[in-house]
């Protein structure tokens, strides 16, 4: 049984003591949730049982989440082939979400030692260390799909790839050059440093995440709104997930607005950081 921490967070800015137990009651309740909620185990039960062939003749989503949706190419397609760009536009868009998911596994752990360092906040690492491995389930399941669909569809990859780590431009088809690439791998590897051992930065980095959660979300919400007792595998995917990306919002949420608050005024090398 997992069990969970019952911090108390070290007066460092003077805000009253009412102010700091309803910050803990706060964090408190969106772990709780998120644990008793976890979808970890529905998504690779869900990626364990998908065969494309055995919902190849269903939508996965809305007709208009289809590649080429509104274009005369979409009006002259057979029903068969709306279906196609169904399934398609489900991988495009999840195997693009794959890769801000690795990076959030990296800062997610990055950001928690910075946070770690700043007592009586253990109850948030453990927030970021469900999330981190509800992340893997997410990419997990996400693959599985991608990969089955291609191979039936095109025999290669084209919109999923290999792992990667990190650092690497997220963007499937990127316009970046090579400096452009090397430059924004560099931003961020240094950021990580920065944060693993600054609490101020580590907060911000949430501010980040959020909103990166906040305008998928926006998206998401329509996608897991397909799922119901007899939903294709893919679209109980899509519903899993965007449950789980609630509470991570919420995370970020708490972090990047409430818990940076209790911490020391930031210095002008961390305002500067932040800033960038």
């Amino acid at each position: 049984m997992i069990s969970v921490a019952k911090p108390i967070l070290k007066q460092t800015n003077p805000r009253s003591s009412s102010h700091r137990q309803l910050l803990e009651r706060k964090i408190q309740l969106n772990y709780r949730r998120n644990l008793k909620q976890d979808h970890t185990e529905c998504l690779d039960q869900a990626a364990q049982r998908f065969s494309y062939e055995a919902c190849r003749d269903r939508y996965w989503q809305g007709e208009k989440f289809s590649l080429l949706y509104g274009t005369p190419l979409w009006d002259g397609a057979t029903e068969e082939q709306r279906r196609i760009l169904n399934h398609l536009y489900w991988v495009a868009y999840y195997s693009q979400i794959i890769s801000a998911e690795i990076a959030t596994i990296y800062f997610n752990q990055t950001s928690a030692a910075g946070l770690y360092a700043h007592e009586g906040i253990r109850s948030i690492c453990d927030m970021l260390d469900l999330e981190s491995s509800q992340e893997r389930s997410h990419i997990n399941a996400f693959q599985t799909v991608a990969r089955q669909v291609e191979a039936a569809l095109f025999d290669r990859p084209l919109f999923s790839y290999p792992m990667r780590g990190p650092f690497t431009e997220t963007m499937i088809f990127t316009d970046a050059n090579k400096l452009q690439r090397w430059w924004k791998q560099l931003q961020l590897q240094a950021f990580g440093l920065l944060a693993a051992g600054n609490t101020f930065l580590a907060c911000q980095y949430f501010t980040v995440r959020g909103l990166r959660t906040l305008n998928g979300k926006l998206v998401q919400h329509q996608l897991s709104q397909f799922c119901d007792g007899d939903a294709p595998i893919p679209s109980q995917i899509s519903h899993y997930h965007f449950m789980d990306e609630s509470f991570h919002f919420n995370s970020s949420t708490l972090i990047s607005q409430d818990v940076i608050s209790e911490l020391p005024r930031p210095t002008a090398f961390e305002l500067n950081v932040a800033n960038l």
